[in-house]
């Protein structure tokens, strides 16, 4: 039997494949959701931040030294001595979010009450030998361009007071939600904390990137943290009974509140009427 994916159909009997990525998509804006799953209309694309990508790939070889082994020396550096990249013989697999529902070896739980595969692609799993729990890690990039550097600590990815401001780092916080309950739900002991390595772009006191031994080579320094996130995941299974019911709704829901899409179709409908 075919995989159920792409655009939701409700008579194909096989469970919809339903990335972590497309439930925050649902939980940003429902009727964006809709109109993407349930009725195939492609939004206009961006280009991928291969540079972000190709630090993910960099740390995961940092890490896969010591897989099964001990800690890397940042997790000493960082408090967390007594905690190990996770060695599994899927773990490969865990971190190909493009095939994330391809069979039962991915990083993937069926929920059955709505028929949903649901998962995606974990950065990295740490555990402590000593107790067996895992904890999910999620690798992150940035780069600060202001004169002054925000802290790498917990108040980095904290949720943002001023309610008129965006919470950009809101989705980071629910996809380790996620991806702690899809792990739990594969049997898993799964700490509620997880963690963010972060790797920060330096500017301020750089002299420049250039080698000039040799310059057609360039060297970016990075700032790098550890920092712990107390997870609820709890809020999951709801919201996946909702994603369900918007898939299958016969009408478009509302926008929501600040949708950028809805403000360009508004747009443009405006612009465009008789």
């Amino acid at each position: 039997m075919a995989r159920h994916r792409g655009t939701y159909t409700p008579e194909h009997p096989e469970p919809y494949e339903l990335s972590r990525s497309r439930l925050e998509a649902f939980l940003k804006c429902p009727a964006c959701f809709w109109l993407d799953r349930a009725r195939g209309v492609k939004f206009p694309s961006i280009p991928a931040f291969l540079l972000n990508t190709n630090t993910d790939v960099l740390l995961k070889k940092d890490f896969d030294g010591y897989r099964g082994r001990g800690p890397h020396p940042l997790m000493v550096r960082a408090g967390l001595g007594q905690l190990r990249p996770f060695a599994h013989p899927n773990l490969e697999a865990w971190q190909d979010s493009l095939n994330f529902g391809k069979d039962d070896a991915h990083f993937n739980t069926l929920h059955e009450a709505t028929n949903l595969l649901f998962g995606g692609g974990v950065d990295d799993v740490w555990e402590n030998p000593a107790t067996g729990e895992l904890h999910i890690v999620d690798y992150k990039s940035t780069a600060q361009m202001g004169p002054t550097f925000r802290p790498l600590d917990e108040s980095f990815i904290a949720p943002v007071e001023d309610p008129k401001k965006p919470d950009y780092k809101a989705g980071y916080r629910r996809q380790m939600d996620m991806y702690q309950w899809v792990l739990r739900r594969r049997g898993y002991a799964v700490s509620d904390t997880g963690y963010f390595v972060y790797v920060d772009g330096q500017h301020v006191a750089e002299p420049g990137m250039l080698d000039e031994s040799d310059p057609t080579q360039g060297w970016m320094r990075f700032a790098v943290a550890v920092i712990p996130y107390e997870g609820g995941d709890r809020w999951v299974e709801g919201a996946l009974i909702d994603a369900k019911a918007c898939l299958t709704a016969s009408n478009c829901p509302a926008h929501a509140e600040g949708c950028e899409h809805a403000r360009f179709l508004k747009g443009a409908w405006e612009a465009t009427a008789p």
